[in-house]
């Protein structure tokens, strides 16, 4: 994989909207995007997919 030279790599977007960050919002741009990003955290948005083993069905039948 090839290094991009530092002067040559894209500046940062705020991860909602894409428009520039703010120093003080870091790493989105306002207040609103950092509040709706804690909301998608909130809701359940941003969940990692899991699904059941047969292995964990088996433990958790012995457990019962």
């Amino acid at each position: 994989m090839t290094e991009i030279p530092l002067g040559r790599r894209r500046p940062p977007r705020c991860p909602i909207c894409g428009a520039t960050p703010e120093p003080r919002f870091h790493p989105f741009c306002s207040a609103r995007c950092a509040d709706v990003d804690l909301n998608r955290w909130l809701t359940g948005v941003y969940a990692i997919p899991a699904s059941e083993s047969e292995d964990d069905d088996q433990e958790n039948e012995g457990r019962e």
